[in-house]
């Protein structure tokens, strides 16, 4: 397993800062994204993907992860919302071209949020159809397609998440356990998704806090570690603690945490 950064992790920070700053923690990797700063240029990724990672190449990243989000905020993330399907597709085509030109393995999406007057379970089915096109889409590109369950998302229990799953056969998992822990559920719970993991999100946190201090959360990383590690997990676990006006999050010291978390990681065997 290999660790990376968030950019977003340092939001004050321009991609080429928030980048010296991970190379100067001792990071090989950094997960980009086109929602929180540093952004990427998502208007120029939809209109011009390869304009938008040569405007990046100067900086020489090393991207682990790319994160996308259909919308402009995660209430108008409108994977759940079969009208959208096409245009989405559409857009996804040119975020596929700006993942390959970039280096970036995978990609990750969230899974869209129940719109006004629909049940659940439509906006679930919904969502399954339109990522099994997008996953299709993905596999030619040669790109790991993972979707991320969040508090207040369409996925919000290790059973819907595994249901979903079965859905839509191949796609991975970014695997956040601080999501889970939030909304109450131990980490025994969670473990049975680590098999499906495609990408990893590294922070702690405890029931009703989606990131907490390093001493003042309910997650057990080392055994997190040996969890994945026995499922044959060998790709990245992203550090990502962040400063940001959501779910509480704007009250820690982001780079201590962040270096309290990589050296948990480094005593663990990632690198």
């Amino acid at each position: 397993m290999r660790l990376s950064v968030t950019s977003w992790s340092f939001p004050a920070c321009t991609l080429a800062e928030a980048w010296a700053i991970a190379r100067a923690l001792g990071f090989s990797h950094i997960d980009i994204g086109a929602l929180h700063g540093p952004a990427i240029d998502a208007a120029l990724v939809r209109r011009d993907p390869a304009a938008a990672a040569a405007a990046l190449r100067p900086l020489g990243l090393s991207v682990a992860n790319l994160y996308w989000l259909f919308g402009a905020t995660l209430a108008e993330n409108a994977m759940s919302d079969p009208a959208a399907l096409a245009r989405n597709a559409a857009e996804f085509a040119n975020v596929l071209t700006f993942a390959r030109e970039v280096g970036a393995p995978s990609v990750f999406l969230l899974p869209g949020v129940i719109a006004p007057g629909a049940s659940r379970e439509d906006a679930l089915r919904h969502s399954a159809a339109a990522f099994r096109e997008l996953l299709a889409m993905a596999r030619a590109a040669g790109i790991v397609l993972t979707v991320e369950p969040h508090v207040a998302g369409l996925l919000t229990s290790p059973d819907d998440t595994l249901r979903f799953l079965d859905l839509v056969p191949g796609l991975r998992l970014a695997l956040d356990y601080a999501h889970f822990a939030c909304m109450g559920w131990p980490q025994a719970a969670i473990d049975p998704l680590a098999p499906h993991a495609g990408h990893v999100h590294l922070r702690q946190a405890r029931p009703g806090a989606l990131q907490a201090k390093w001493g003042e959360g309910t997650l057990d990383f080392p055994a997190m570690f040996d969890r994945l590690r026995a499922c044959g997990y060998a790709g990245f676990c992203a550090v990502e603690y962040v400063h940001q006006d959501y779910m509480g999050t704007l009250h820690d010291d982001v780079l201590t945490e962040t270096v309290r978390m990589r050296d948990c990681a480094r005593a663990h065997g990632l690198r």
